[in-house]
């Protein structure tokens, strides 16, 4: 198996290998449940990140955690390399856990402001009238040059805000008290399913994602998303957040020889389902455009009916897994996965992709000139790394151990909108003697250590850039989607 290439699968004797030049140019994962999508995911994760490819991807059933640790020893793993003529070599995945609900992983935050009005208000289920007003309070904290941070920065401007109705009326619009009361409920509903947690700082660094581990290989992300699932308008904002962040922050490289980040986006249907146009035109903009910063996207769904045609279009590499057609809507499912890929003349892929077994799929990829290959009927590899979870202890060891350990684990709460408008800001502190002023925080961190403050510090640091504009124009940063629609971009 030549390292310049990715294999997957085998068909007969032909291996079907994944060009790592082509990666970035997007996948998809499809097939029922329990036919084999998430083994596939784990072993193009193995692949990438052998290659030296970081990933990003959602544990959305809480199996995932065993990447790290070698496998090898579930009988159906080795019945599958023996079936296959391969030799298995047990391995594990460098790999930092992640969770929003900070339990299962380093805490993953981002700020009101980068969130941004469009996809607060997609979170919120905000109707266009009081999506408006939203994105009417953003932009009285941009002209007033106050920062957006955590919820209760929200709540105090959308108070602020409501106040001075009728006086911000003929600059900015109509604010009425019905629109304010909806986007404060919709809060507090946000804050009982645990998505107060998201918002503050330390702001995740995308920098942390796009690491490598001994010996060169990739750092596999995992975000715990099992409990995440339970609140899907947060899973699916969160991934899409980050996405726009990756698409806007990382730097022009083309299409380089192996990706910058692969990024897979496991039950994709969550994104667009009721999505409006808008968005949906959106984020197609967004995949299409974001190859050319190296990272790949992989889309993960029970049918291809799940991604609107015009993503589908651009997601080159394809893993098929069985699909059922008991209704109209099945049978409509299986027709348009047989009509994405190219004709193989000894193969009726209209038949085959309901006759697939646990682990078999319709694969093409794309060759070296970029064409997609003849979809082949092949057999996924066996995954290198554990299928089993990790044990509760197994993990926090392994979060304990971890590079990012106490990094983002302690929560900053320095002077913003809240403390401006309440007129109950902390104090500043003078800056230590050696250390960089522009670094110091305002208000108060709860890190009890030297070297945790001094990563909380550096943290600030960071997020000052990411959330404020020059002093002139004192306007607060917002996401690439909320760019596309007329808000700020960011400045550095």
């Amino acid at each position: 198996m030549s390292l310049t290439t990715l294999p997957i699968a085998k068909a007969g004797d032909d291996i079907i290998e994944l060009l790592p030049q082509m990666a970035n140019r997007h996948g998809l994962i499809a097939g029922a449940t329990g036919t084999g999508k998430t083994v596939t995911l784990r072993v193009l994760a193995e692949a990438f990140s052998r290659a030296g490819v970081p990933v990003f991807l959602a544990d959305v059933k809480g199996d995932l955690s065993g990447l790290g640790q070698p496998g090898g020893d579930n009988p159906k793993v080795v019945a599958r390399a023996e079936e296959l003529g391969v030799r298995l070599t047990p391995a594990g995945c460098p790999v930092v856990f992640w969770d929003l609900l900070g339990k299962q992983g380093h805490p993953i935050r981002a700020t009101i402001s980068e969130m941004g009005p469009l996809l607060l208000a997609r979170l919120l289920n905000l109707n266009d009238t009081q999506s408006g007003v939203l994105s009417i309070v953003f932009k009285v904290a941009d002209d007033q040059g106050l920062l957006l941070l955590d919820l209760k920065d929200l709540r105090a401007m959308l108070e602020h805000v409501s106040e001075q109705a009728a006086a911000l009326k003929t600059s900015y619009g109509n604010v009425s008290a019905a629109s304010i009361g909806a986007i404060q409920r919709g809060l507090l509903s946000l804050e009982s399913q645990g998505g107060a947690q998201f918002f503050g700082e330390p702001a995740l660094d995308l920098d942390d994602l796009i690491q490598t581990g001994a010996g060169g290989a990739g750092v596999v992300n995992i975000l715990a998303a099992d409990q995440l699932m339970q609140t899907p308008a947060l899973y699916s904002t969160f991934l899409l957040w980050l996405l726009a962040e990756l698409f806007e922050r990382l730097p022009e490289i083309g299409d380089p020889d192996k990706p910058k980040l692969v990024f897979f986006f496991d039950e994709a249907h969550l994104l667009f389902d009721d999505a409006p146009k808008a968005l949906r035109d959106q984020v197609e903009r967004v995949v299409r455009l974001v190859r050319s910063k190296g990272v790949g996207v992989y889309f993960v769904s029970q049918s291809p009916l799940d991604i609107p045609e015009d993503v589908l279009g651009q997601l080159g590499n394809r893993v098929q897994h069985a699909l059922r057609a008991f209704t109209p809507k099945d049978q409509k499912a299986v027709k348009t996965a047989a009509e994405t890929f190219r004709t193989n003349p000894r193969l009726n892929v209209t038949d085959a992709i309901t006759a697939l077994a646990v682990g078999e799929a319709l694969i093409s990829v794309l060759d070296a000139q970029g064409a997609p290959t003849v979809v082949q009927r092949a057999m996924v590899y066996p995954p290198s790394s554990q299928l089993a979870p990790l044990d509760p202890a197994a993990r926090q060891a392994t979060i304990a151990a971890s590079p990012l350990a106490g990094h983002y684990e302690h929560t900053i709460d320095r002077e913003s909108a809240y403390e401006r408008l309440k007129g109950r800001a902390a104090p500043s502190e003078a800056p230590a003697a050696d250390a960089p002023s522009a670094a110091a925080p305002h208000g108060r961190a709860t890190a009890s250590t030297e070297d945790q403050l001094t990563k909380a510090a550096i943290s600030i640091g960071t997020s000052v850039v990411r959330s404020m504009g020059t002093q002139v124009g004192r306007s607060l940063v917002r996401g690439v989607l909320g760019a596309l629609f007329g808000g700020n971009s960011r400045r550095r």
